[in-house]
């Protein structure tokens, strides 16, 4: 099989052949998800050796798993969840007790619909480019998410900024739907109470 054929070929095939050992169809694979993978390990780990050490360790792990994969849940499921056992890995001797107390003490059930962030930021690939004032709002929100615990982060970034659905989201960290939604509150919760003074200057700016 050509390159050109593999670069067409579906990919239960092309996960099959690469699983039965064939390179070429595991480079082909390495091929259509390393961007993916690359972009949303720098979202968890927000460090690019780290999100490169990340993308590394990932295929190596697909590498050595792919045979193990029996197609119930998407690939791209089951890419994630490596992605995601990886960089949690990699924050867990650093976990922030602090933070986690403090998201407890703000989480409110009652007051966030499913799907939305606080503020009007609905979803993140979706918010208005008039909410971004400039470098420091940019800078504070960066700031923001990287003080979330990875736990909280991780769900926040596969909800709200990869658009993953709650389900395949509980599906990728391995908890249930019920803690997937609380972990998400919380960590919504946080960013509120942190970009609040940012998002009222920017309303006092209209």
């Amino acid at each position: 099989m050509n390159a050109r054929e593999l670069k067409t070929l579906p990919e239960a095939r092309l996960i099959a052949a690469a699983a039965a050992g064939d390179t070429r169809a595991f480079s082909e694979l390495v091929r259509r998800y390393e961007e993916t993978v690359y972009r949303y390990a720098f979202k968890l780990c927000r460090d690019r050796e780290k999100a490169e050490e990340t993308l590394q360790d990932t295929f190596v792990n697909v590498y050595r798993k792919l045979s193990s994969f029996d197609g119930r849940a998407k690939f791209s499921t089951w890419l994630y969840a490596i992605v995601t056992n990886n960089c949690l890995m990699k924050h867990r001797a650093r976990r922030n007790r602090s933070v986690e107390e403090s998201l407890e003490a703000l989480e409110d059930p009652s007051s966030w619909p499913e799907g939305k962030f606080a503020h009007g930021i609905a979803r993140w690939e979706e918010t208005p480019a008039d909410i971004m004032l400039d470098r420091e709002l940019r800078a504070e929100i960066e700031a923001a998410i990287g003080a979330l615990p990875p736990e909280y982060r991780i769900v926040f970034t596969l909800r709200d900024m990869e658009g993953k659905s709650t389900e395949e989201t509980s599906a990728i960290v391995g908890i249930s739907v019920e803690a997937t939604k609380s972990r998400l509150r919380r960590a919504r919760a946080f960013l509120r109470e942190r970009l609040a003074p940012y998002m009222d200057r920017g309303r006092g700016r209209r």
